[in-house]
């Protein structure tokens, strides 16, 4: 077995186990989660969900997230993907060091995190897209982008609708290729917002912050792999 066809099996596997209902501990906080948004000030709330508009009106109008990526057309598949887990532990490394330091602050400088993090995120995701070959200066590559992000970022109801739309991109009508960025920063928020929250307790936000941006930053690159792979390497 050459090295795609046990990229494209863990990828086949990868989908399989995202088609599971999240754990019992990841429902339950919900609850706790909503309680503890309650007491966020409003302005924070506002912040975050600005933050997150912002980042998708970058995304899909501006090269603010697109930096040059050397890349070659004669690379194997197995030499793109060494590169692209190379910018990964880059990026974690990156997100870890800013989630620490941010959330040692506490309130206000947690909330500097997460357009801080989205930025972080957003890069590894157009820098891989561009090794992969992906032309990430068209309007409908981008679009693609976004939900591969919100696939790695959302509820299990969401997740299951978004998933039939990235791993069947190339069948699906132009004019379904349109981002929903509300849908898309609910979720987002409501994925991240236990953990994240967390982060803006004095002292004890920066443990958090720290491990909490290396996982978030894992989940992103797991999902880009996954569905990069079964895009490019399931026969057509």
């Amino acid at each position: 077995m050459n090295y795609e066809e046990r990229a494209l099996k863990e990828a086949l596997r990868w989908s399989r186990s995202i088609e599971k209902r999240s754990s019992i501990l990841q429902r339950s906080t919900k609850k706790w989660q909503t309680s503890v948004n309650d007491k966020i000030p409003e302005s924070v709330h506002k912040v975050v969900t600005s933050s997150v508009q912002k980042m998708i009106e970058l995304a899909m109008t501006s090269s603010e997230y697109i930096r040059p990526v050397e890349v070659s057309s004669e690379w194997s598949f197995e030499e793109r993907e060494l590169l692209i887990k190379k910018r990964l532990k880059e990026y974690q490394r990156a997100a870890s060091i800013e989630g620490a330091a941010t959330g040692l602050g506490g309130l206000w400088f947690g909330v500097a995190d997460f357009p801080l993090l989205l930025s972080i995120k957003m890069k590894f995701l157009f820098d891989a897209a561009q090794i992969y070959g992906f032309n990430v200066h068209k309007y409908e590559e981008r679009v693609y982008l976004l939900y591969v992000f919100m696939l790695a970022f959302s509820s299990d109801h969401t997740r299951k609708q978004v998933k039939e739309l990235v791993l069947n991109w190339s069948e699906v009508e132009k004019k379904q290729k349109q981002i929903d960025w509300k849908t898309l920063q609910i979720e987002y928020r409501d994925s991240i917002d236990f953990v994240k929250m967390l982060q803006l307790v004095p002292g004890f936000g920066a443990v958090v912050g720290y491990f909490a941006n290396r996982n978030l930053m894992h989940q992103l690159g797991e999902t880009t792999l996954n569905a990069s792979r079964l895009r490019l390497l399931q026969p057509s």
